[in-house]
């Protein structure tokens, strides 16, 4: 059975061509903030230890120590991802198309030009997100800037999120496989961001409302 999810709308879909260009899911939502700055994995850490009154012990010291081996590879997808962003959303959607071509047939959710428009949109905002994450380590940029709030937005609009939670998914895929085409082959580090916006969507449950 297609989950069809109004939110989610792809672009740049020829007539009488299966050449299908860009989709995206999800419209970016008001989210309350709680910390209008941005952090890192070393101002957080050192942060949490200065609380507590404790000098950095092994764990901390492992911890940074890792996130610094990881810097090459963080600092590589972020460029990456500002130099490639259309290219990953689009080659992203028409996988998601190609997987699921209900949601760009009439009566899918991502027909119609401007429900194109609004999923290319915001399939770049999840990737801009997922960036910032990266490059700080730090995935609760995502649960205050991305989540907190989507929950609310998704049950007033009735919107499932599978095809949403699929095109995060297809978005890592592709931007792997770009880095490997440079080198790397480990992405983990990378990967981990668009797992969290991936977990975070689905533990909605939208879809059963």
């Amino acid at each position: 059975m297609h989950v069809r999810n109004r939110f989610c709308q792809i672009a740049g879909i020829h007539a009488g061509d299966r050449n299908l260009t860009v989709r995206k899911c999800y419209v970016p939502v008001q989210v309350r903030r709680s910390n209008p700055s941005m952090r890192d994995a070393i101002t957080g850490l050192i942060g949490r230890y200065d609380q507590l009154g404790r000098y950095l012990d092994r764990a901390a010291i492992d911890r940074i120590d890792t996130y610094y081996s990881q810097s090459a590879v963080r600092l590589a997808a972020v460029e990456l991802i500002n130099r490639e962003a259309a290219a990953i959303v689009r080659e992203a959607s028409q996988l998601l198309w190609l997987e699921d071509p209900e949601l760009i047939l009439p009566g899918g959710n991502a027909y119609t030009t401007r429900r194109l428009a609004a999923c290319l949109r915001d399939m770049d905002y999840f990737l801009r997100y997922v960036s910032y994450a990266l490059l700080a380590d730090d995935l609760t940029i995502l649960d205050e800037r991305v989540l907190n709030g989507l929950d609310d937005t998704y049950k007033s609009l009735g919107v499932p999120t599978g095809p949403t939670v699929r095109s995060i998914a297809l978005m890592a895929e592709v931007v792997s496989d770009k880095l490997a085409e440079e080198g790397i082959s480990d992405t983990t580090a990378v990967r981990a961001p668009f797992d969290h916006l991936c977990r975070g969507l689905a533990a909605t449950n939208v879809r059963a409302r």
